[in-house]
C-alpha cells in the first residue's frame, strides 16, 4: 500500500470530519468514530483538552461547566476529534451530576476506541464557592502469555 492511499483510506469510513452538520442533542457513543492506529506497537499518549464543556445539572437545570481533559494511550483504534466534539458537544442540554458524566463519558470512549489506558478528568467550575473536579481511569486487562 502507498502512503497516499494509506492517508486516504480513514477519511473513507469517517462521516462528519470535512461536512457540515448540526450538532447531536443527546449524548450517544454512535456519534463517536475512529480510525486505525497507525503505529500500535508503540505506546504513545494522545490528550485532547477542551475548556468550554457544559452539561445541566440535574437539580437546578443550571448550567455547570468544566474544563475536561482526556488521555489515552492507543491500542488498534483512535477517536476522530471532530466526532468527540460533538459527542461533547452533545452533553450540554443533558441534566447529570458531574461524577456521572465523567464516568459515562470514559466508558463511551473505551467502548469505541479500545485503548490500552485511558483517563477522563473534568475540572468543573465553583458552583456555591465548591469547586468539584472528577477523575475516572481505565486500563486494558494485560494479555497473559499461556505457558
Amino acid at each position: 500500500m502507498k502512503k497516499s492511499d494509506r492517508n486516504e483510506q480513514p477519511k473513507k469510513s469517517l462521516q462528519l470530519l470535512g461536512t457540515s452538520s448540526a450538532l447531536p442533542q443527546t449524548p450517544s457513543r454512535d456519534i463517536l468514530e475512529t480510525f486505525p492506529n497507525t503505529h500500535p506497537a508503540r505506546g504513545y499518549v494522545i490528550r485532547v483538552d477542551t475548556r468550554d464543556f457544559s452539561s445541566l445539572c440535574p437539580v437546578t437545570g443550571q448550567p455547570d461547566y468544566a474544563e475536561l481533559v482526556i488521555e489515552y494511550v492507543p491500542a488498534i483504534k483512535c477517536v476522530e476529534t471532530k466526532s468527540l466534539k460533538y459527542y461533547l458537544a452533545s452533553f450540554r442540554n443533558t441534566p447529570s451530576f458531574n461524577e456521572q458524566i465523567v464516568n459515562r463519558i470514559l466508558d463511551d470512549l473505551v467502548a469505541v476506541c479500545e485503548p490500552r489506558s485511558m483517563t477522563v478528568e473534568g475540572a468543573f467550575a465553583a458552583r456555591g464557592g465548591i469547586s468539584l473536579t472528577v477523575t475516572a481511569s481505565h486500563e486494558a486487562p494485560s494479555k497473559k502469555s499461556k505457558k
